[in-house]
Formats: C-alpha cells, structure tokens, sequence
C-alpha cells in the first residue's frame, strides 16, 4: 500500500481546525476583492486591480486549506475506507 493520499481523500476526509478558520478568511479576502471587482465605475483603477488581486490570493488560501489533513490517522481512516468499500474513498460520496 502507498502512504499518500490522493486528492480525492484529501477533500472528503475532515480538514484540522486551524485550516478550517484559513479557509474561512480566505473565502472573506475572496468576497471582497469580488465586491470590489464587481464596482469597477464607482471606484479607482488601482482598487479594482487590487480586488482581483483579492480574488486571486482568497481562492488559492481556500484551495490549499481544504486539502489539509491530520498526518497518521487520517490515512488510516482513507485506507480503511478503500478496504470497506473496494475503492477510493471518493467513489464512495
């Protein structure tokens, strides 16, 4: 058996609390860099940039923070999983 996980386990097992709330400022830095994208006439040209810039730097921390897993146990679980079910635990969703 391999000791890595692929991507598929690493978004349908649980995610550590500490990338949980990464994820949730991500996703903020996101929605506002979108409002501020979204109001491109009430606003300056480098505001704008800047909030694509936002949209860019909340999508990745929320990307990244999501495939976060607990090291050992959690790839017990995602093998156990496989075990049980005869296949990758994504195809068990």
């Amino acid at each position: 058996m391999s000791n890595k996980l692929s991507i598929t386990d690493r978004l349908t097992l649980p995610t550590p609390r500490f990338f949980r709330k990464v994820r949730s400022i991500s996703v903020a830095v996101g929605a506002v860099g979108a409002i501020l994208v979204a109001s491109p006439a009430l606003l300056p040209a480098a505001l704008v940039t800047l909030g694509g810039y936002l949209v860019l730097a909340g999508s990745i921390g929320a990307a990244v923070s999501s495939t976060a897993v607990k090291p050992g146990e959690q790839l017990d679980e995602a093998q156990s999983r496989k075990e049980r079910m005869g296949g990758s635990s994504a195809e068990t969703l």
